[in-house]
């Protein structure tokens, strides 16, 4: 490693950052985090401070969970890197195939195909839905809808659903046929309706005028995440995405649950889809699936797409699709040691009773400093919403939401901004004790705003 004084000097000079203006960073470089532990991270001038962000939704196990390290140089040692293409397989992604079926049977999920990351999983959804119609002889079946304020990766397929300008406007035109409908957001929605219920049922029935509009038999797939994460943790009320998955039915429209964030327990519950009841056709998950220690992610099968491409026996039902990396043995290995350790911490539990807590305490931070404009929460997953004018609800500017950021790490807390949401995801581990110490942060960081 080099020294100090090369890392400082070089920091935002070679590299570009996801997410971020390049001449912005040349001019206030990002924080160099250099070691981590448990649910703390410290970064290159020895200050130690608590990762609210949990990496970027992922390391829910924290940072030093040994089985997972043991089982990356077990790998290592074995077998570092072996193709999954046609012909070939290794142990650890048999393994791991299985104990995800497993783990997600109960949202009828029965094969597993492995990527390298979420945007990757997205992708192979969007594929293998459009695919599956071909195969079903509905070629015509192309389109996909999708949730304003919904993310789904940075790939040209995953940034054409996204629901967000951020992320779609400087690489348009991107792919056709992809039509949005509101997202069922209470604090800011196009009706005007806070109450989540009637919300629910405003923006079901604008899904079912697009079909209508659009044509049912040109509609490949819905894709939705259970809560909108990266579009400000929005929370649908529990009746939204069962409504859903009814209209698709009648359609014969696949719905993708995409739970790359809310998989393996952020929710309260192993997945969004199973917290509301819910089956999907496909999952899209990865991020916790190693805990972050590995690039590893995988689209989830259900039962009739599965039979439908095993019983073809055209070219149709052939898959050309596939990453270098898909089934990476060292990253299945460090997915196993993941599981394991997720299921005996009972991740789901702990997530879901210390998010209560941090609930009560984000209400009561908003009772208190009127640059609140809303929160909102699940599991531990959560959004405080900063505006500069409350009746308004106009959004604070960046140059406010730097000043809450700032303060809350000088308090001893990692905050993630995202426009005029401050993004919680803190890891699964976290305690009572740790959750008080995220919300005192925070409330510095609103005290100072």
């Amino acid at each position: 490693m080099r020294d100090t004084n090369f890392l400082v000097e070089n920091n935002a000079r070679r590299i570009w950052h996801p997410m971020a203006h390049p001449a912005e960073l040349h001019d206030d470089p990002p924080r160099v985090v250099m070691k981590g532990e448990g649910a703390y991270v410290t970064d290159l001038e020895g200050r130690t401070v608590l990762d609210a962000v949990g990496g970027l939704w992922n390391v829910n196990l924290g940072y030093s969970c040994d089985p997972i390290k043991k089982a990356i140089a077990d790998q290592l040692d074995a077998l570092p890197y072996y193709s999954g293409f046609r012909g070939t397989s290794t142990g650890p992604s048999i393994e791991l195939a299985w104990e995800l079926t497993e783990w997600f049977s109960h949202e009828g999920m029965v094969r597993a195909f492995f990527t390298s990351g979420g945007s990757d999983s997205v992708e192979t959804a969007l594929r293998l839905a459009r695919q599956y119609w071909k195969i079903r002889g509905q070629a015509d079946r192309t389109k996909f809808l999708a949730l304003k304020k919904g993310y789904h990766g940075t790939h040209f397929g995953g940034a054409s659903v996204n629901g967000n300008a951020n992320f779609r406007r400087n690489y348009e035109p991107l792919l056709p046929g992809v039509f949005h409908i509101p997202a069922p957001n209470a604090y800011r929605n196009p009706f005007d309706e806070p109450d989540p219920e009637r919300l629910a049922t405003l923006c079901v029935k604008a899904l079912e005028d697009e079909i209508t509009f659009q044509g049912a038999d040109t509609i490949a797939a819905f894709i939705m995440e259970p809560v909108l994460g990266a579009g400000g943790v929005i929370v649908p009320h529990e009746s939204f995405m069962p409504r859903v998955r009814e209209i698709c039915d009648r359609h014969e429209i696949l719905l993708i649950a995409d739970e790359v964030v809310t998989g393996f327990g952020r929710t309260g519950s192993w997945s969004g889809s199973r917290g509301v009841g819910v089956r999907p056709d496909m999952m899209t998950i990865a991020k916790a699936i190693t805990s972050g220690y590995f690039p590893l992610g995988a689209t989830m099968i259900g039962e009739r797409m599965a039979e439908a491409f095993e019983a073809d026996r055209t070219s149709f039902g052939a898959i050309g699709h596939g990453y270098t990396y898909s089934g990476h043995p060292v990253g299945c290995a460090a997915g196993i040691a993941a599981l394991a350790e997720t299921k005996r911490l009972r991740l789901d539990e702990n997530a879901s009773a210390r998010g209560r807590e941090l609930a009560s305490l984000l209400e009561d931070l908003k009772a208190r400093h009127d640059v609140v404009g809303d929160v909102r929460y699940k599991g531990l997953m959560a959004a405080v919403e900063l505006v500069s004018d409350r009746t308004t609800k106009k959004a604070a500017d960046k140059a406010l939401m730097k000043v809450v950021a700032d303060a809350a790490y000088d308090a001893g807390v990692m905050l993630r901004v995202s426009g005029s949401n401050i993004i919680l995801s803190p890891p699964l581990i976290l305690t009572t004790e740790q959750v008080r110490e995220l919300a005192d942060g925070l409330g510095a960081g609103l005290a100072a705003a």
